[in-house]
Parts: structure tokens; C-alpha cells; sequence
């Protein structure tokens, strides 16, 4: 309750210090709304813009890509403790593609998979695959010897290993590895949505901030920023730590 009463008060204050800024014109008003006015534009976004659509739409496409890279992750992180031959050759591939960021794809994945659903998801998937499957081959070799060589000991196969074994020891750096991926995917996500728009199934929150931009409503700029910090926000507390109080704070490992 302490940290929440702290967070409460950073945030009134910054709302004071912004509606100051903005009663002060320490910036030019139509490039810096005041607290009002970004209320109001959510408020519009919402009842008459389709930014509420525009957010499930951005949620489902991202919900799909990231069960596509998770469930990657897992099976070729899961085949590198396999094999040791997969392991250096996925490794290596982890250390090159995790250094090409999301939007450079785009132009590659409009050409390859034109202007759709598909494109995004590509992206989606791209950010959270390489990450997460860092942080589960670390994971994997972190176990200690002794889990390793009591599963071999029950009679243990590869598999059940696995499962049994390496997931639950290493479940704090696949949590982590989760976090790092939900992040990157969320921005790759906003970022290929802003550079082509719509599909046609319909539109994401990155296509109605291009849409605020181009009617130099900055305002709206903001309201849609606030609905993508609010989403991170329920995600990070209300899925994230509750995963991790069920699961590894339950367990000892961390506090």
C-alpha cells in the first residue's frame, strides 16, 4: 500500500507540474495540450474516434504473436539442450536476429507478405522470439548439475526433462524472458502499425496516432499514448506480477 501511495503521489504531481508547464506556456500550446485537453481527446477517442476498436484490434494482433513466439521459443530453446549441434547453430542465431530491430523488417515482410494482418504478426513474432529464447537457454544452463542429474537418475527422457525438470528450475529467466518480449513486440507492434496503417480487417492504435499526427492533434497524440501506457501497466501488474507471486515469489526464489 506504502508503494502504491507513492506511485499515486508521483503521478498527481506530474499532472500539476504538466498543467503548470502548460498555464505558464513554457511550450508553444499547440504542441503541448493541457491536462484537460488530453482528457477530453481520450474521452472523444473513445465515444466517437474508434480508439476503443483500434485497441482490441491491436491486442488481438499482438495476443497472436505472441502465442506464435512463445510457443517458438519454447520448442527450439527446447531442442538447443537437445542437441548440441542446435545449439550452436541457434545460438548464433539468437546473437544475429536479436539485433535487428522490428521496423527494419517491415520494408522485407510488406514485400514478402504484403499489407495485412500477416505483416504485423511477423513483427510480433520477430521481437518476442530472440529475447525470450535468450532468456531460456540461460535459463536452462543456470539449472544446477544436481536437478539435472536426479531427473537422469529417475529414468527421466529428454522430453520429461524438459518439462519436468529445466521449465520449472528456470522459470524466473523465462518469466523475464516473457517481460523483455511483451515489451519489444508491444513497441514493434504501435511502430509497424504507424509506418502502413490499416489492413484489411481493420486498424491498431499505432494507425490512429498517425491519423492525430496528420491533423496536428496532439492532444489525441497523447490520449492514444496513455491507453498504450495503461495497457502495459494492467499487463505488467495485473498478469505479470500475479504470475510471479503465484509462481517464484510462492516457490523462495525471489522476494
Amino acid at each position: 500500500m506504502k508503494s502504491l501511495r507513492n506511485q499515486i503521489i508521483f503521478i498527481v504531481l506530474v499532472l500539476i507540474a504538466w498543467q503548470a508547464a502548460y498555464q505558464m506556456e513554457v511550450f508553444p500550446k499547440l504542441m503541448f495540450p493541457s491536462v484537460g485537453d488530453i482528457f477530453h481527446s481520450l474521452v472523444k477517442g473513445f465515444a466517437k474516434d474508434g480508439l476503443g476498436s483500434m485497441t482490441l484490434y491491436s491486442m488481438s494482433l499482438i495476443l497472436r504473436g505472441l502465442a506464435i513466439g512463445i510457443v517458438l521459443a519454447f520448442v527450439l530453446s527446447g531442442l538447443s539442450i537437445i542437441s548440441r549441434t542446435v545449439y550452436s547453430i541457434y545460438n548464433m542465431l539468437v546473437s544475429m536476429c536479436d539485433l535487428i530491430p522490428g521496423v527494419a523488417l517491415i520494408p522485407l515482410a510488406i514485400l514478402w507478405m504484403g499489407i495485412g494482418e500477416g505483416t504485423i504478426i511477423l513483427i510480433v513474432v520477430h521481437s518476442i522470439l530472440w529475447p525470450m529464447s535468450r532468456s531460456i537457454m540461460d535459463g536452462f544452463h543456470a539449472v544446477p548439475r544436481i536437478y539435472i542429474e536426479s531427473g537422469e537418475n529417475m529414468g527421466l527422457n529428454r522430453v520429461s526433462m524438459i518439462t519436468g525438470i529445466y521449465i520449472p528450475a528456470a522459470f524466473p529467466y523465462i518469466l523475464s524472458g516473457i517481460r523483455t518480449g511483451w515489451a519489444r513486440a508491444w513497441r514493434g507492434l504501435i511502430s509497424a502499425e504507424m509506418i502502413f496503417g490499416t489492413t484489411s480487417s481493420g486498424a491498431g492504435i499505432g494507425w490512429f496516432i498517425f491519423m492525430r499526427r496528420t491533423y496536428v492533434d496532439i492532444a489525441g497524440v497523447f490520449a492514444a499514448l496513455l491507453v498504450i501506457i495503461a495497457i502495459g501497466i494492467v499487463v505488467e501488474y495485473g498478469i505479470f506480477s500475479m504470475i510471479e507471486r503465484m509462481t517464484i515469489r510462492k516457490w523462495g526464489v525471489s522476494r
